[in-house]
């Protein structure tokens, strides 16, 4: 085991529970001061603005509309508009929504352009100070509203996804209500879902882990599985689906604040920085060939934590535990999001690989393994 001490990140408040959008306005009301909404278009065109929208009207300065993942242009952009008149925000959607609204928090507080503060490419360091932030996801994956980074994408200028991160950053408080992923596309559904599992997953197996962040993100996986075959079901067994699902999202947000990811994310972020693929789908392509090379593991650390995985999923499953769960999550996905898709380029693949690492996972994969991994999960043309 470990002897990492591990670090709780979580939200000062969190309301979780169907319906608990509806305390929204109530929330702010209660506090008054100057608000800015955060959200997609999509959100404006649905029915949770058309029943809440007159009521919210009276409680924000006003709106920004957040169409893809957030560049350090589009940050800055917000923080110049808006600098001095907001002293809150409010972020509902996805979680490139949530990692928008997490990053104008955080700079509005901070002097210089985002780019100077990013991981991987700025030469300053954040500070502890960012503006109170109400993080309301409409989708499970990302769990971007239990974290302490804002993920920011500029695939045209500096070609980098990286974060914003400091424990100050994790939102304030968090409403989650699983009734906001109700009318989700079923890829959506499928795609946000395999997100979630791999935070939990990657921090399951993270060698910066010990028995607290492994037990965290088990609740977590149990969760996942309860929910996988159900998110798109119309009646009460697709209720319980999606809040089973928002709070695995939520727990596989606190699990990588925690314990980290592995070489999944580690592959994912740098190909997001030059592809417009949709991270959980990305992570859930990669994550079948990584549970391929699971399967031929020889460290005794993950042979533990994988037998012991598969007692607590599959219990009585007689295949090595990684080839069970990639066949269980294949024949209950509710839709084949891992077949056919887009391309990558040969030359795209190298770029990736030459900057991919194995982030907190216990074996450091070699560029060969990285290499399999991505030509595994898309078609090299």
């Amino acid at each position: 085991m470990s002897e990492h001490a591990i670090t709780l990140y979580s939200n000062q408040q969190t309301v979780f529970g169907r319906g608990s959008i509806e305390r929204l306005t109530p929330m702010l009301a209660e506090r008054p001061q100057p608000t800015l909404l955060f959200c997609a278009r999509s959100f404006l065109n649905g029915p949770t603005w058309a029943r809440l929208g007159n009521a919210l009207r009276e409680q924000i300065l006003g709106y920004e509309i957040v169409s893809h993942e957030a560049s350090p242009d589009d940050i800055d952009a917000w923080v110049q508009r808006w600098r001095g008149q907001v002293d809150r925000v409010v972020a509902i959607g996805g979680g490139s929504v949530l990692d928008a609204a997490k990053a104008f928090a955080a700079m509005a507080r901070h002097p210089l352009n985002t780019a100077r503060y990013l991981e991987k490419v700025g030469d300053t360091a954040v500070d502890a100070v960012t503006l109170p932030l109400i993080a309301i996801p409409t989708t499970a994956g990302t769990g971007s509203e239990a974290t302490q980074n804002a993920v920011i994408t500029d695939p045209h200028h500096i070609k980098v996804k990286a974060s914003l991160r400091h424990p100050a950053f994790v939102p304030q408080i968090a409403l989650l209500d699983p009734d906001l992923l109700k009318g989700a596309p079923d890829r959506v559904l499928a795609t946000c879902a395999i997100d979630a599992f791999t935070h939990l997953f990657e921090a399951y197996l993270s060698r910066q882990g010990n028995l607290f962040s492994q037990q965290t993100a088990l609740s977590g996986l149990r969760l996942f599985c309860k929910a996988w075959p159900h998110l798109n079901h119309p009646g009460i067994l697709g209720d319980e689906a999606r809040e089973a699902m928002m709070m695995a999202s939520w727990l596989g947000g606190v699990c990588l604040s925690s314990a980290g990811l592995g070489v999944i994310h580690g592959i994912a972020g740098e190909l997001g920085a030059i592809k417009p693929f949709h991270h959980g789908e990305v992570c859930g392509r990669l994550l079948f060939p990584f549970l391929d090379v699971l399967a031929q593991t020889t460290h005794p650390a993950q042979q533990r934590l994988m037998a012991e995985l598969g007692q607590q999923l599959l219990p009585g499953e007689a295949t090595p535990p990684a080839m069970a769960l990639k066949a269980w999550l294949q024949q209950h996905a509710i839709v084949p999001f891992w077949r056919e898709g887009p391309t990558v380029s040969p030359e795209e693949v190298e770029w990736i690989v030459a900057r991919a690492n194995s982030k907190n996972g216990w074996v450091s994969y070699d560029s060969s393994t990285m290499t399999e991994m991505i030509t595994a999960a898309w078609r090299i043309a």
